[in-house]
Formats: C-alpha cells, sequence, structure tokens
C-alpha cells in the first residue's frame, strides 16, 4: 500500500498531491473498518464546517466552538462509554437494561481530538479557517499518524498542507 501510495505521490503533480493523501488514507481506514469510513468523514465535515463558521461570524464563535467540541466529544463518549454506563445503569438499579455491544471505531479519539485541536486553532485565531474541505478531511485522515498519532495542532502543520516542496533527501530521511 505504501509504495503505491508514494508513487502516486509523487506522479501527481501540485495539488492533487492532497487529493491523492486524502483518498489514501480513506482507503486505508476503509480497509481496516469500512463501516465507520462514514462517521469519520461526518466528523471531519462538522469540523469543517464549523472551523468556517468561528472564522467568518466571529460574534457567535464561541457558540460555534462549543457545538464543534460537544459533538466531537459526544460522539466519542458514545462509542467509548455507553456500553459501560448502560451496564453499570443495570447494576446499581437492579433492572434489566439491555447493554448496547457498541464497536469502537478504529482512531476515533485521534481524529476526535484533530478536529477538536483544529476548531480550537480557528478559535483562537492561530490559523484561519480551511477553505479547502480536501486540504481540511487530508489534515484530519492522514493515514500515517491516524492509528497511533501524534496529534497534531492545525497551526504546526497548516503551512505544509497548503504548499510544500520534496526532493530526494528530504524523501531518504
Amino acid at each position: 500500500f505504501l509504495p503505491a501510495v508514494i508513487l502516486l505521490y509523487f506522479v501527481v503533480p501540485g495539488r492533487g498531491k492532497n487529493v491523492v493523501l486524502l483518498l489514501a488514507s480513506l482507503v486505508f481506514y476503509a480497509w481496516g473498518e469500512l463501516r465507520y469510513t462514514l462517521l469519520m468523514l461526518v466528523m471531519i465535515t462538522q469540523g469543517y464546517v464549523f472551523g468556517r463558521l468561528i472564522d467568518s461570524k466571529r460574534r457567535w464563535s464561541k457558540v460555534f466552538l462549543a457545538t464543534s467540541v460537544v459533538i466531537s466529544l459526544g460522539v466519542l463518549g458514545y462509542f467509548k462509554y455507553a456500553g459501560f454506563f448502560l451496564e453499570s445503569f443495570g447494576a446499581v438499579t437492579g433492572l434489566a437494561v439491555p447493554v448496547l455491544k457498541v464497536t469502537l471505531p478504529i482512531g476515533i479519539s485521534f481524529y476526535t481530538f484533530q478536529v477538536i485541536s483544529y476548531v480550537i486553532d480557528v478559535y483562537r485565531k492561530t490559523v484561519a479557517a480551511q477553505r479547502s474541505y480536501i486540504d481540511m478531511a487530508m489534515y484530519i485522515s492522514m493515514f500515517p499518524q491516524l492509528i497511533a498519532g501524534p496529534i497534531v495542532r492545525y497551526e504546526t502543520v497548516a503551512e505544509q498542507i497548503s504548499e510544500r516542496h520534496e526532493n530526494v533527501d528530504q524523501f531518504a530521511s
């Protein structure tokens, strides 16, 4: 997979490189967990939309930030803790509460915190909201770090997303 992605990356010119990285990341994620690929795209989309709203409607920026963070943490909390809370509630109350068997999506904590990091950076005005959905989605879903991280603040990589220059020495390094 990696050699094919590297080859495509270096063959495709300019702005198409981010499309290659995004599509490779989505294929990589779908290969591991196809059914949750849409969830990741929904999380990316809400981060993109709220980032743009925060950037353009400063008067409401706190509301938009809070909404994005609540959505992000709500989704994460559901997948991580819904079964635990229902089981605990049933044990404490003695009620026969059906326990959800929710499978934890691969990398959900990582991409959730990437989205939160992005909207916070936009809220703090350390970066402008990303205008390109493809670039935003590529930042969130980047397959080499999707599973194990680290979480990289958008502010740290924003310039590299829009413009980067590679050479053989950097690649070898």
